[in-house]
């Protein structure tokens, strides 16, 4: 490694050791130098470009300029060094929904030299506690509409000691706004080396305790390096819209980080429904969109009643996508989705295809820069067609913070996400489930995603969520979990009906054999289905 900017030491003393590290492919797109900050890489950069009046971040109210942007990540930056008087290597905690203060704090802290620690917005006091812990975080920068969680934490705790509120125009001493003076002079970053860790992004803990995950400088770059640059080619024209939180890597990537690495602009939204996303659209002329699976279908539903001829690309990832919701999204749009699979652990997308490369049923190929397979237990290679485990490798992977669970991820030099795949002869990926999701019933695996997509094929389906549940003749039971349309009547008729249809659609012995009907279905603020929730009752 190369000799550390960090004063505070903490973050490079609590990676694993190295020999419990994924072995990291070398790509001519992620070759940098030793010295490297992510934030000059992503706003300063795009400044010597010309991008200096271009517009960066947008929103119904306002936008704001690549060196507007600059201006206020610098004023940021000064008050973290100065009056917060916060060293290379401290942790920063970081609460905010999508606007432009959460970003330009993201950016002002790893351009300081400290650790981005982003949570998302619907955390409560009881689920910040152990990440504050776990990270060591002494100081925090929080939207003014989160104060309330932020203070009940400092209740609970004394990790805390400073935490200043952005979007607050009180005047008041902890309001950020007060202490902001941007000045013509750019600041200049801390010259932290490219493996110095810049961010360290929470898993969201629906097996246990969350597990931070470390990311390089370097990584940061990387991911705006690999699966943009080859699969989803962004140029400075497009302006980028979505739902992940900033938090959530999959939205620090696709609403922040790969828009400002093309000089391209990012339509930033508090909130998203399918009526708000799409009227985003039509009013700001968005070319790239970045949400959920579940979003896009919801979206196909109303997506008529709106201008969308300005909409290019969509992308697709955070669970699986059922092959009826890409064709729903495709006839409502003319658009063929860009799927993908990533991780919090490899901080973005690393199988994916473009629209032309897209194969049905199919997630994609590994992202030019990473390798992938599919292997048993042992770590031996399966055979085409045959259900594995996904093995993946490449420029970016997994290292937990002090996190015995390293060695679970990674085996033999492979990162394994925890996913169950299968790969054809031309190696293409066709998602199968995750690997602790597949239902063995009477002897027989079963992949729950494949049960709704052939339940979501049905017209009265709106949405669903299968998991296996016990089931003292056949081990677990093939439960479905419906959320029906509007219209439709929920009895024995209709389970007999949709039980039929997936006998006809599927291999009829992955049929449901217990349905109940719902209202909702539990999920998490970045879209993805909570099974275990449902496993739950």
């Amino acid at each position: 490694m190369h000799p550390s900017a960090h004063v505070d030491t903490f973050a490079r003393d609590n990676l694993p050791p190295p020999e419990q590290w994924p072995e990291f492919l070398d790509s001519p797109d992620t070759r940098y130098p030793a010295r490297m900050n992510a934030a000059v890489e992503l706003l300063d950069r795009a400044l010597e470009d010309g991008h200096s009046d271009s517009v960066a971040l947008r929103t119904d109210e306002a936008s704001c300029t690549y060196a507007q942007l600059q201006a206020r990540v610098d004023a940021i930056a000064r008050v973290l060094r100065g009056r917060m008087r916060l060293v290379p290597g401290n942790r920063v905690l970081l609460r905010g929904t999508n606007n432009p203060m959460m970003a330009a704090c993201l950016l002002a802290v790893i351009k300081a030299g400290l650790v981005a620690v982003p949570t998302m917005p619907l955390l409560r006091a009881k689920d910040l506690a152990p990440v504050v812990e776990k990270a060591r975080v002494s100081a925090a920068l929080c939207d003014l509409q989160l104060r309330d969680e932020i203070d009940r934490l400092r209740a609970q705790t004394d990790a805390l000691e400073q935490v200043m509120f952005f979007n607050d125009g009180s005047g008041e001493d902890d309001a950020l706004e007060t202490w902001l003076a941007d000045t013509p002079e750019p600041l200049e970053a801390c010259d932290t080396a490219q493996d110095d860790v810049a961010l360290i992004a929470f898993t969201s803990g629906t097996t246990g305790k969350p597990k931070g995950t470390m990311h390089f400088h370097r990584d940061i770059v990387a991911m705006c390096d690999l699966f943009p640059r080859h699969i989803l080619k962004p140029t400075a024209d497009d302006i980028f819209c979505g739902t992940p939180p900033l938090a959530f890597t999959f939205g620090l990537g696709g609403m922040l980080c790969f828009p400002l690495r093309v000089g391209a602009s990012v339509l930033l939204l508090e909130r998203g429904t399918p009526e708000s996303l799409l009227g985003a659209i039509e009013r700001h002329r968005a070319t790239i969109v970045f949400t959920a699976p579940t979003m896009y279908r919801q979206m196909a539903m109303i997506a008529s009643r709106f201008d969308l001829s300005s909409l290019k690309k969509s992308v697709s990832a955070g669970e699986a996508l059922p092959d009826a919701t890409r064709q729903l999204w495709k006839q409502a749009s003319g658009i063929e989705m860009i799927d993908g699979i990533g991780s919090t652990e490899m901080i973005h997308i690393f199988v994916s295809s473009a629209p032309d490369d897209v194969r049905r049923g199919a997630i994609g190929k590994p992202v030019p820069g990473y390798e992938a397979r599919v292997v048993d237990d042992a770590m031996n290679e399966v055979a085409h067609g045959v259900v594995g485990k996904l093995a993946v490798k490449g420029p970016t992977g997994c290292r937990y913070l002090a996190d015995p669970r390293q060695l679970d991820y990674v085996r033999n030099g492979w990162n394994l996400p925890g996913d169950a795949f299968a790969m054809d002869e031309d190696g293409y990926f066709y998602y199968q489930a995750r690997s602790d999701d597949m239902i063995i019933s009477g002897g027989y695996n079963i992949a729950g995603p494949e049960v709704e997509s052939a339940l979501l094929l049905h017209e009265a389906v709106a949405e669903c969520g299968v998991v296996g549940v016990r089931d003292e003749a056949r081990g677990q039971l093939v439960k479905a979990f419906v959320v029906l349309k509007t219209g439709w009547r929920a009895d024995e008729r209709l389970v007999a009906a949709l039980q039929d249809f997936v006998k006809q659609t599927i291999a009829p012995y992955k049929y449901p054999r217990a349905i109940e009907f719902c209202e909702t279905l539990p999920r998490t603020e970045t879209g993805k289905l909570q099974r275990f929730r449902l496993r739950e009752g």
